[in-house]
């Protein structure tokens, strides 16, 4: 059909441009070779009847009949499972070409007044049906010519039965191309719906596809329930919500649980008011703890039966884990205290230096004890609030580094080494401690900087709550697994509150009076960013020949690849 494509002014309908439209195109070629089968059985049939009732039927007919019954069939056994191209062409003569041929000879050698002409109306029906329309005007231009010269040859030329038979053949003629016209017209609209069906149905197929893909990977439970509490779709978020996500499927009763009772409740509400539902309920049930849920339900159009009578309506069900959006609405809320937090540090830091400048100025003029120990207080708690705003002002600017902090890779022992040695050296005698490397071929995805944020601010913590034995702060690093390091930092001190410890890395938060309570929240900002983790545990450490129950705080990282030539000195243990 290619070729037919760039001539406008013979359409050519798009038959042969998919699987589904050459199996149509194949059924109906099956099906004119088949009723030209049909046709020459029944004409044999009529000539052997003819023969045998009257004696004088003409045996070179029944000998047409038999050539035609044969070639139909040969026609049909070799071309039957390939349909030829619409175009015209010599691959259309051993069929509509014998279709004429036999009606010629059948006119042309039969004495009755029987007439065949009638007959011609299968090729030309093949014709507008199978072939363009330059193939079918083309054949019924064929049929006319043959009839108005069926009319000649027959008929008196100078007599008035003549000039009848010369009308009678044009009139019919022009029958045959009204007819020939309407039905190659009528099978383009027929091949341009069959198109159009086969695209909607792809794009419906495609539609659903891409619907079921959404809402099986939504955060958000979808439940579909009909007016018999049958759950007919359910999305993998909705069955973990139930509490049923390996040993249920759908589709199931949504009473056939106690726990869901209250679904089941909210979805007969629906369906009674006929109105969408917003409400907040708990599935409690007798294995697992309470879950609270936000549902919302929305009702579809009923649907149509067979009998074109209104069918059910469905309720889809929106479930919303209220864990989750209390999650949300707490980070929301923390991250618009922080935004006060800071605009409020920024506005008391020039006040707050002027406090301070003049505490120091006055200081130089008391003599008396008393007074200098008021002095110093004034100085020390206004050092503490500036401390306390300059960490707040420091999430922001860590926030800004975070966004724009470019990719860099790291060799984790050699950076926590050095990392190590510039922050003992800020007080040698009492930032003792053991430093232990075990992953010298490991490269980390982390920005030095941040890395240094995050292991001194450790280690701080670590030395406020430690011992006094060399060894009871330590900072290991390992390979947990192939391809994941770790970096660890542990002191032997107390045990945390499970209180502290629920919050622990929450902002604003801090079993301390003096402190901020941000350190270790920025600490879980720049691991996040980074596609590393934090995190606490009590574990056991050997310190001063025996075991000993510490904290530890773990940051595992997200690994990019193993060193070529790892350095040997980071084997070393090294205590200091």
């Amino acid at each position: 059909m290619a070729a037919d494509a760039g001539r406008p002014s013979t359409p050519t309908p798009p038959r042969r441009r998919g699987a589904g439209q050459d199996a149509a195109f194949l059924r109906l070629w099956q099906g004119f070779l088949t009723g030209r089968v049909v046709v020459a059985l029944a004409l044999l049939t009529l000539q052997l009847a003819s023969q045998m009732l009257n004696q004088n039927a003409e045996l070179v007919v029944v000998l047409v009949c038999v050539l035609y019954l044969g070639a139909t069939m040969a026609v049909r056994l070799v071309s039957g499972k390939v349909a030829p191209s619409p175009e015209t062409g010599v691959h259309w003569l051993p069929s509509i070409g014998v279709d004429l041929a036999l009606v010629c000879a059948l006119q042309l050698l039969h004495n009755g007044s029987m007439s065949f002409t009638p007959l011609f109306g299968l090729p030309i029906l093949m014709a507008s049906v199978l072939g363009t329309l330059t193939l079918a005007m083309g054949t019924t231009a064929a049929v006319t010519l043959l009839l108005l010269a069926w009319a000649w040859w027959f008929g008196d030329p100078s007599g008035s039965e003549a000039t009848q038979r010369s009308l009678q053949a044009a009139l019919t003629g022009t029958g045959y191309f009204i007819v020939a016209f309407m039905v190659q017209q009528l099978a383009l609209r027929l091949v341009r719906e069959q198109h159009i069906a086969q695209s909607s149905q792809a794009t419906a197929l495609v539609q659903s596809q891409v619907s079921e893909l959404v809402i099986q990977n939504l955060t958000e439970g979808v439940l579909v329930v009909d007016e018999g509490f049958e759950v007919r779709t359910a999305n993998p978020a909705a069955l973990v919500m139930l509490g049923s996500q390996s040993s249920l499927s759908p589709p199931f009763l949504l009473q056939a649980r106690p726990a869901w009772q209250a679904l089941a409740a909210l979805a007969r509400r629906s369906f009674r008011q006929n109105e969408p539902q917003v409400a907040d309920i708990n599935l409690i049930s007798e294995t697992q703890s309470p879950i609270g849920l936000h549902v919302r339900t929305w009702l579809t159009a009923p649907l149509m039966s067979g009998s074109d009578a209104p069918g059910q309506r469905l309720c889809v069900m929106f479930l919303h884990d209220l864990r989750e959006l209390e999650a949300r609405l707490r980070t929301e809320k923390l991250a618009a205290m922080g935004r006060m937090s800071a605009a409020v540090a920024h506005e008391i830091r020039n006040p707050l230096a002027a406090i301070v400048q003049a505490n120091a100025l006055l200081d130089e003029d008391l003599h008396e004890p008393s007074q200098k120990r008021l002095a110093q207080m004034i100085g020390q708690n206004a050092d503490r609030l500036a401390h306390i705003a300059e960490e707040i002002l420091d999430i922001a600017r860590v926030q800004h580094q975070m966004d724009h902090a470019p990719a860099a890779t790291l060799a984790l022992d050699e950076s926590v080494a050095q990392i190590w040695r510039d922050w003992q050296a800020h007080a040698p005698s009492q930032r003792q401690g053991l430093l232990r490397l075990g992953a010298p071929t490991m490269q980390v995805e982390f920005d030095a900087e941040h890395l240094r944020r995050v292991l001194v601010n450790l280690l701080d913590n670590a030395l406020r709550y430690r011992s006094g034995a060399s060894d009871s702060l330590q900072l290991h690093t390992r390979m947990e697994s192939p391809g994941q390091a770790s970096v660890q930092v542990w002191s032997n001190g107390p045990p945390m509150d499970q209180s502290v410890e629920r919050h622990l890395f929450e902002p604003f938060f801090s079993s301390e009076s003096r402190s901020s309570g941000l350190g270790l929240y920025i600490c879980r900002g720049l691991c996040e960013r980074h596609g590393a983790s934090i995190g606490y545990q009590r574990l056991q450490r050997h310190v001063a020949e025996s075991e000993c129950s510490g904290n530890a705080f773990t940051v595992r990282f997200r690994s990019t690849g193993i060193l070529s030539s790892p350095d040997a000195s980071l084997f070393d243990t090294v205590v200091v």
